[in-house]
């Protein structure tokens, strides 16, 4: 799992976000300081949020540590609080 600070220096504006089964979730729109990856909005115009320790690992894509189900069920619609 990566900390925070490297999270938020490898991810990137439009990169995919997927979970540990390969499934895409969103992409991103941007990072809000040390806590949280914001989401591109949906087809709703909502933007969702996924705290940035969920994060496993970074490459083109931002891999996280539960399955896309699951990130979905758990992804919220206001900022973590730290």
């Amino acid at each position: 799992m990566l900390d925070s600070e490297t999270a938020k220096e490898l991810i990137h504006p439009h990169m995919e976000v997927v979970g540990s089964d390969g499934g895409e979730i969103a992409t991103v729109d941007h990072v809000e300081g040390f806590q949280a990856i914001v989401l591109a909005k949906d087809d709703d115009g909502v933007h969702h949020y996924i705290p940035l320790d969920w994060v496993q690992a970074v490459d083109d894509r931002v891999h996280l540590d539960r399955s896309s189900a699951r990130a979905t069920r758990e992804w919220s619609t206001s900022l973590p609080r730290e």
